[in-house]
């Protein structure tokens, strides 16, 4: 009779004997890989763990996420949503109505009305409103649909990134990217599930766990890319040691791991051997995939992209040749939205500066995605953790603070209606009052479009079934194609 201390009992199910056995299915599957490289004779076994793939909950429309995390902030006002009003009384009391309730990270009441300094203009046959900021995402204005009605619930960068990316405002929950990854797994053999990529003058607020695995099993974390040198560090094997001791190392740590996972259960040795195979194929692949070399100058130049520079346009470029690989979500972070009127950000020279690196590498973005015949199954998500006030925040220089009320962001592809505008916000841009879309709501329907129901897609931990919508979230019917 069994122990019920035991935790391997607990663990097992019909696929026990395939998915634990001596040489399990990943393993055969490695070792045929390995065997077309030469690496190892025929007779030979590698070793492996495959991750259980789950069924889709509906059919999917988009195969794949590339995320265009813009952190920090973007103003809507001098971006997406000109507000006449707004200039007609810029300068002006704030309506103590428009205050009631409302906590900002900054201003006081004594701050006045701030209208836009750029000119908007409609662009495309859908009439798309668009600053001049931005000319060439007007060029893809019919390829995209803006969702001016954003609301998110904490107005400090930190939480509110989390809310964005893990559906939290705290700690230690999964990015959304791990959500796809645990969910649908990956269709690439040779890179992780989950990349992430990073440009602008400094890290992210909330660092490595915006994309990180949280309560999941550590194999669904997102895998973040360098720059420059190698993509990961100790990419290449020390002097001496060739690619067939490698795999005999590995092969005998596998054994090691196997033994330990027989003793004790623990679903994380199993995430240990899969994240040393999968190492060991990237050793290849991660190279190739970051090598830009066989990119046409045609192609960098529609992006704006060098080949030796990092930068946001090179990332973009990057993006795309993930997804064409089978890499399931690709998440670029770019930092330095945060123009508050300081001595050192403002809504002129900041916002111009960073409109310029942005712009046209996201606009190729979906211009190549949609050459390329990707566009229809890959799912493009440009914003950031929230928008920017109506109000002015005037220190040094003039600015705008936090706003959770009414933002915007952007969409492409993968099931999207193409050149929708939707939702609306008041005259002054206060509040969204029409089609509101919170966090949660997007985070719903992205899943929806990759064909996962949010409410379905759980994980039990400490007692509880988490989700990465939480306790809300409602697929956006209107976006959907």
């Amino acid at each position: 009779m069994a122990n019920p201390l035991d935790p391997k009992p607990l663990l097992a199910t019909r696929r026990h004997f395939l998915h634990d056995c001596r040489v399990g299915l990943g393993g055969i599957a490695l070792g045929s890989l390995l065997q077309q490289e030469g690496v190892i004779e025929a007779g030979q076994q590698a070793s492996s763990v495959s991750g259980e793939v789950r069924p889709f909950h509906i059919p999917p429309r988009a195969k794949r996420v590339i995320f265009l995390f813009m952190a920090g902030g973007p103003s809507q006002l001098d971006l997406f949503d000109y507000k006449p009003k707004l200039q007609q009384f810029s300068g002006q009391a704030v309506p103590p109505s428009m205050l009631e309730g409302k906590r900002f990270s900054f201003l006081t009441r004594e701050d006045t009305l701030l209208g836009t300094g750029r000119k908007f203009a409609r662009y495309g046959q859908s009439g798309q409103e668009v600053s001049e900021c931005l000319p060439y995402f007007a060029r893809i204005a019919d390829d995209v649909a803006i969702v001016k009605s954003m609301a998110t619930d904490v107005f400090n960068h930190g939480p509110a990134k989390f809310l964005t990316n893990t559906g939290y405002p705290r700690l230690g929950f999964p990015s959304m990217g791990a959500w796809v990854s645990y969910g649908i797994g990956s269709e690439s053999k040779n890179l992780p599930a989950f990349i992430v990529l990073q440009s602008g003058p400094r890290g992210p607020r909330g660092g490595s766990p915006l994309w990180g695995s949280g309560f999941l099993p550590s194999q669904h974390q997102g895998v973040a890319f360098r720059a420059e040198g190698d993509p990961i560090t100790y990419l290449e094997n020390p002097a001496g040691m060739s690619r067939a001791r490698q795999h005999d190392f590995l092969g005998a740590v596998a054994d090691l791991n196997r033994y330990r996972f027989e003793v004790t259960g623990d679903p994380e040795i199993k995430t240990r051997i899969a994240s040393y195979e999968m190492a060991f194929r990237m050793q290849q692949a991660a190279p190739e995939v970051m090598d830009l070399s066989g990119e046409t100058a045609a192609t960098l130049s529609l992006y704006g992209a060098e080949r030796q520079k990092p930068s946001f346009a090179k990332n973009c470029v990057l993006a795309r040749r993930l997804v064409e690989r089978g890499v399931r979500f690709v998440q670029l972070i770019h930092t330095d939205w945060d123009h508050h009127g300081g001595l050192t950000t403002n809504l002129a020279e900041s916002l111009d500066e960073i409109c310029q690196q942005v712009d046209r590498p996201a606009a190729a973005l979906v211009t190549d995605l949609k050459q390329r015949g990707l566009l229809d199954d890959t799912l493009v998500v440009w914003g950031g953790e929230f928008g920017r006030t109506p109000q002015g925040e005037i220190r040094e220089r003039v600015g705008r603070d936090h706003h959770i009320d009414a933002y915007t962001m952007w969409l492409a592809g993968g099931g999207i209606k193409p050149g929708l505008t939707l939702g609306k916000t008041d005259e002054l841009g206060f509040r969204s009052v029409e089609d509101r879309v919170h966090v949660h709501d997007l985070q719903a329907t992205l899943l929806h479009l990759l064909g996962l129901d949010h409410l379905k897609l759980t994980h039990r931990f400490q007692g509880r079934d988490f989700r990465l919508t939480d306790v809300g979230g409602t697929v956006i019917d209107k976006l959907l194609a």
